[in-house]
């Protein structure tokens, strides 16, 4: 078995409001030292698969294929086998 921990980020040509919105509110409860927020996305997927090539082959077609844009997002994954 394992676990794959996905991050997903905006491309930084890519406007975020969602970032501007975090860094207005941190602005807003005194954390002026806060320049500049991007968000994202993390998730966990456990793999039942024997393999951690075949884990990781599958964590990169669910990357490209659903979990990121590849148009607008940048993704990066760790895959570590687990105890069932």
């Amino acid at each position: 078995m394992f676990l794959a921990r996905v991050y997903v980020t905006l491309k930084p040509t890519v406007n975020d409001p969602q970032g501007r919105t975090i860094l207005g509110g941190l602005r807003s409860l005194g954390f002026q030292q806060a320049s500049d927020v991007r968000a994202g996305k993390y998730l966990e997927i456990r793999l039942d698969e024997g393999e951690r090539a075949k884990a990781e082959a599958a964590v990169e077609e669910m990357c490209r294929k659903l979990l990121a844009n590849p148009v607008i997002e940048s993704y990066r994954y760790e895959v570590e086998e687990t105890k069932g």
